[in-house]
């Protein structure tokens, strides 16, 4: 998973949408169990997500989640609008093959479909405007966000509605002080992050630097009535198998992308909380936990149809 190209703060759970070199190093295939298993420690913060927006879209006749990866939303989607047809679309054609496996074994195969391409111009290839395009941590990977908004709200059914989950706050998994080290190393990666999500935007494609004011966003690509609500993942210690897993994959991560950005002394902290023959190891500690908030902000196209 070095090469894998998300910031783990940023983006746990793969977008599918290519940019960058080191999408040709990676085989997402490979990769899909994790990335399915992730996604699945934060069905309940997508439950509740979900079950926000099912006040407000009231039976939807169909939903795209663009950048799907293998599915695991697409399928919350299933069982929430058990009336809808879904679509995912993402840029994986292995990871959607994991997506339609999932839809099948929820027996909503028939209603399910996918989309293989690149964000924002795969839309285009939709058969039918959608009622609800949901896009989970896809849209900060393309060049020019305005546009890629734009571009999902050409997509909307009269009245239909974006949401996009984007921001919130940096995942925690340790106490401030674990007992070695100097305390606070999460909050020091997190800046060091922040740096890297800087630079990965700036090299993008087309890269239009733009105040992540998502509302104001929204707005402008044509919604009405935006609103936004965070959503939370609280996992306490101690902590179940797969929570603890997600932990040591994730900081194993921040180890081989962002270490070489750390000072000496927290990049030790650091190869210590990832060593398994470490008793004080994130393997091992009784004190590891996941604390996350992801934020969702949504909007309602025009309900009079363009001429």
């Amino acid at each position: 998973m070095a090469h894998h190209h998300h910031a783990p703060g940023h983006d746990e759970h793969r977008s599918g949408n290519a940019h960058g070199h080191d999408h040709e190093h990676l085989d997402w295939a490979e990769l899909a169990p994790l990335l399915e298993s992730q996604a699945e420690l934060f069905t309940p913060l997508y439950e509740h997500a979900l079950a926000w927006l099912a006040k407000e879209v009231t039976e939807p006749g169909l939903i795209v989640d663009a950048g799907s990866g293998p599915g695991v939303i697409s399928g919350l989607f299933a069982e929430t609008f058990p009336g809808a047809r879904i679509v995912a679309v993402d840029g994986s054609e292995p990871l959607l093959e994991r997506a339609r496996a999932r839809a099948g074994r929820l027996g909503a195969g028939d209603r399910f479909a996918t989309l293989t391409g690149d964000m924002p111009g795969v839309l285009a290839e939709l058969d039918y405007p959608a009622d609800l395009l949901w896009a989970s941590r896809s849209i900060h990977h393309l060049g020019d966000q305005g546009a890629a908004l734009a571009a999902c709200v050409e997509r909307l059914a009269p009245g239909g509605t974006l949401a996009v989950m984007e921001g919130g706050l940096p995942s925690r998994f340790l106490p401030r002080d674990i007992g070695f080290g100097r305390p606070g190393l999460q909050a020091r990666i997190g800046a060091v992050e922040e740096d890297w999500f800087s630079r990965m935007r700036e090299e993008l494609p087309g890269s239009v630097a733009q105040v992540e004011d998502w509302p104001a966003l929204l707005t402008a690509a044509g919604l009405h009535h935006t609103r936004s609500r965070t959503f939370l993942l609280d996992l306490p210690a101690p902590v179940p198998d797969r929570a603890r897993a997600y932990v040591v994959e994730s900081l194993t991560r921040t180890r081989d992308m962002l270490g070489v950005y750390l000072d000496p002394d927290d990049r030790a902290t650091l190869d210590r909380l990832v060593d398994p023959d470490d008793p004080a190891s994130v393997h091992h500690r009784p004190d590891v936990f996941v604390l996350a908030a992801h934020t969702v902000h949504s909007g309602y196209g025009r309900c009079d149809p363009l001429t």
